[in-house]
């Protein structure tokens, strides 16, 4: 049984940080591919972030380049998103995303992933 939980959330002021953390559990494939998508309601949910384990290589969204880092300890299978200078926009609820074989160049899509965490609210006002 594959879970998946993030933390890390809260509230924030403009060009503050937030770090997020995800820890998934059941499941040991390699390579993986691990990630954070975000969602407003009313809207589509939104790749931010992602990670390709074997190839230590990182995919964002351009809408969050130079100010989010995303990373991953593939031993202990935990991925972290560093966000700083937060912007009002960047409210959401986040969450954590994997699947098994590494990422695609469609990493963003949310048919990418098999496995989803509930979610950690970001609020930034």
């Amino acid at each position: 049984h594959v879970q998946l939980v993030e933390s890390g959330g809260g509230s924030v002021q403009p060009e503050g940080s937030l770090r997020l953390s995800c820890v998934a559990s059941g499941f040991t494939v390699n390579p993986k591919c691990m990630g954070w998508f975000r969602q407003v309601p009313g809207k589509q949910r939104e790749g931010v972030a992602a990670a390709y384990s074997e190839v230590r290589a990182t995919y964002y969204a351009d809408s969050v380049k130079g100010r989010f880092t995303v990373s991953l300890d593939n031993a202990r299978n935990t991925l972290w998103l560093q966000m700083d200078s937060l912007k009002p926009e960047d409210t959401a609820m986040y969450y954590c995303v994997l699947r098994s074989g590494g990422c695609r160049e469609r990493w963003s899509r949310t048919s990418e992933f098999n496995y989803w965490g509930q979610g950690t609210q970001v609020t930034v006002s």
